[in-house]
């Protein structure tokens, strides 16, 4: 990497700013995660995409790039299943450097009709899933003295939003233990920060659009309004935009941010 100083401050002027690093992103089939994934091949980053289904997973991978990016499959919220990828992955492309938990799941209910089995699924994925990424990839940073975590948590772990309460509590725990494991490691330089993406511009999106048209007989224009209402700037985050701040988390320069929880929402949450 070259570096010019100017007025004092160093500034890289490498765009492959990743160059020998091993990512992997959980939940990369679609939507923020293909837009990480890519990001973090921009930045000449090595990419090990994963996601529950394999034949999808490695479809995206292969459009990605033939030669740094990689496929393997798991259900992050299993922890054996998960472990095992962890271990594919570091055999394809070495000891993982960065770390993306991206792989989330959203169910909505009224909290009275929220069962059991809804609340454990919610924990499960966007929780349990995070802190087993987290534990499987850990002890290698530790052992290298390196490591960039990135959660991929939501505005909905920074403020309450109606009829997602399992949703909501399981990403504000992914906040809580963001914080927790950034004092942790904060002098083996290790950086863990959380990105809080508003309503995004994701095939999830869309279903849930569509399902409140279904609902409410409202157009799709209504329907749209509806969600981006708290939004400042009116309008859905893209996928790109998310990518952009999950990037900045890794790459050299950011090192003293850690424990953060950075809202990438329009101004809906300040």
């Amino acid at each position: 990497m070259r570096w010019v100083t100017i007025d004092g401050c160093s500034l890289s002027t490498n765009s492959a700013a990743l160059a020998g690093k091993h990512a992997l992103v959980t939940g990369a089939s679609r939507g923020i995660g293909v837009a990480i994934a890519q990001r973090l091949l921009d930045e000449g980053a090595r990419v090990t995409l994963l996601g529950r289904h394999l034949p999808k997973v490695l479809e995206v991978a292969t459009k990605l790039s033939e030669s740094n990016a990689y496929a393997v499959a798991a259900d992050v919220s299993n922890s054996d299943q998960l472990y095992a990828a962890v271990q594919d992955a570091s055999n394809r492309f070495g000891p993982i450097d960065i770390l993306i938990n991206n792989a989330g799941q959203a169910s909505s209910a009224p909290l009275h009709k929220t069962d059991e089995a809804l609340w454990q699924a919610m924990l499960a994925v966007n929780l349990t899933g995070t802190f087993n990424g987290i534990r499987h990839v850990l002890p290698s940073m530790l052992q290298r003295n390196f490591g960039r975590i990135v959660n991929v948590a939501s505005t909905a772990g920074l403020k309450g939003y109606p009829y997602v309460a399992a949703y909501s509590a399981a990403k504000h725990g992914v906040i809580g233990l963001t914080r927790s494991l950034a004092l942790e490691v904060a002098g083996r330089n290790i950086t863990v920060n959380a990105v809080c993406p508003g309503y995004t511009d994701t095939d999830l999106i869309r279903e849930t659009i569509s399902n409140i048209q279904a609902k409410t007989s409202r157009s799709e224009s209504e329907a749209l309004a509806a969600l981006v209402a708290s939004n400042p700037q009116r309008r859905l985050i893209r996928c790109e935009e998310v990518a952009n701040a999950v990037a900045w988390l890794c790459v050299p320069g950011s090192e003293s941010v850690t424990g953060q929880s950075i809202a990438v929402a329009g101004g809906e949450v300040m």
